[in-house]
């Protein structure tokens, strides 16, 4: 594992708070090992580091309770959805006391009219859509994980969708929030454009529990389109499939979802999830649409891709075959921890603009090779955004320094062609070397907003920025 840094300890501080939340919330507060442990859980290499005590609150009111008695004995307080992030976000380098939001899981009003919903911040994505079904809506931003919907507005996620519905920072209207003096904020009201002042919503998204917590959302819906076609799509090199992505975009073709396989993935995929496709770099598509649209489209990127070399080109409308699909494409994790057993799976993903994302995945593929690193690559390629997983013995030094070396150098590449080290991941702290390097001084002005927010620095310390 990665060693995090630790952060110093006010130790006289989280003992009184701890007494004072339990005497206030009884079993709503826990200490025992393994909870606190499972809430510094990370599904990456970094070393778990947990909290003091793990409350459960069920109401926005519980939460600024909380965090003024944190503020008041100046305790780091740590947000929690699902645990499903993979850069240490819910990790406590100081320690302190973790809000975990399950229970703040309640779906407080659908708008069918205006097309949008407000929730707490303890509902899922797949909660949320199985409740909006039968009303003919659903909430697009699909991260693969059925992460909660605080956590992900907390870290800008995207997902499969986001070529077409883009990512959460533009299906949030309006947040509630508990800022650091355990004062609650409503950052906007429910219309669909505004002028009034600084935009907060889009300040808080992204911003990792660093500036507020989060405690409801005003989320922006879609119509359950009337033809959802998927599609699948082989080629001879991952450079022949990426230089496809960006014709098909530059055409304009409205596709829903492209998401990029190479041979490795799709190995893994078909030995996990029981498919036979042909073992070479793949593109999965989706459209949305009417029925004659969605037919359109798809004929419309076939021609594209036999530009490109692309064949063995299949569609669907049945929705139990595009199901299947996606589920493999969701299961990737899992399915390429197949290809290594025994080996951690070490996931990292970088952005880069459309026309330079041939040339990044190539070059990916070939240092990957290099370095003697078993490393396949997925990636929602019509954003420019694609993952490694290196799977890795962590056993073994020389594997993690080789590991190590690559995360950093896959970083800087996406930067040096004016890309992003992280496009969905976040910061936390794994990603944050590499963000000086990306924006330059204007992390000098993060850390000005971030100490005028908190200036004793108690919400999620230790992540985007030194402190």
């Amino acid at each position: 594992m990665v060693q995090a840094t630790t952060l110093p300890r006010n130790e006289a501080g989280i003992a009184a708070a701890i007494d004072t939340l339990k005497a206030r919330f009884g079993d709503q507060l826990q200490t025992g090992q393994a909870i606190r442990e499972q809430h510094g859980h990370t599904t990456t290499w970094i070393t778990n580091q947990a909290p003091d005590a793990v409350v459960f609150p069920t109401s926005a009111a519980e939460v600024s309770e909380i965090v003024k008695t944190c503020a008041e004995h100046g305790v780091p307080v740590i947000p929690f959805g699902t645990g499903t992030s993979l850069e240490g976000h819910v990790n406590a380098p100081a320690g302190g006391i973790c809000i975990d939001m399950m229970k703040m899981d309640k779906i407080l009003a659908v708008h069918p009219e205006d097309l949008d919903v407000v929730v707490q911040p303890g509902v899922t994505r797949e909660q949320l859509n199985t409740y909006l079904r039968d009303q003919g809506l659903f909430f697009p931003i699909d991260p693969g994980a059925n992460a909660s919907l605080g956590g992900m507005a907390a870290t800008r996620a995207s997902g499969t969708n986001a070529v077409r519905y883009g990512t959460m920072k533009d299906n949030v209207l309006a947040l509630e929030a508990v800022m650091a003096d355990g004062g609650v904020i409503r950052t906007a009201q429910r219309a669909r454009k505004s002028s009034a002042g600084y935009d907060m919503t889009r300040l808080l998204v992204g911003s990792e529990g660093t500036l507020g917590l989060i405690t409801e959302l005003t989320l922006r819906l879609q119509g359950i389109p009337e033809a959802i076609r998927s599609a699948r799509c082989a080629f001879n090199s991952v450079d022949d499939a990426c230089r496809a992505v960006m014709m098909t975009i530059q055409y304009g073709i409205p596709v829903a979802r492209i998401e990029l396989l190479d041979a490795l993935s799709v190995r893994a995929a078909n030995a996990y999830s029981g498919l036979n496709l042909p073992e070479v770099p793949l593109l999965l598509l989706e459209f949305h649409g009417s029925d004659a649209g969605v037919v359109e489209q798809t004929d419309m990127f076939a021609s594209i891709a036999e530009e490109f070399g692309g064949f063995d080109i299949a569609a669907t409308s049945t929705a139990e075959e595009r199901s299947k699909l996606w589920q493999a494409r969701h299961d990737m994790y899992w399915a390429c921890l197949q290809l290594r057993p025994g080996a951690k799976g070490i996931s990292t993903d970088v952005c880069v603009p459309i026309s330079r994302l041939a040339e990044c995945v190539s070059a990916a593929r070939a240092k990957a090779e290099d370095m003697g690193l078993l490393a396949p690559m997925v990636g929602h390629v019509g954003d420019g955004n694609f993952h490694a997983l290196l799977l890795i013995d962590m056993d073994s030094a020389e594997e993690r320094a080789k590991a190590d070396t690559y995360v950093g150098w896959l970083n800087e590449l996406a930067i040096s062609m004016e890309g992003t080290c992280t496009g969905e991941h976040g910061i936390g702290q794994g990603k944050r070397p590499y963000l000086t390097q990306e924006l330059g001084d204007t992390t000098r002005y993060m850390a000005a907003i971030k100490a005028a927010l908190d200036p004793e620095n108690i919400l999620n310390p230790g992540k985007i920025l030194e402190m």
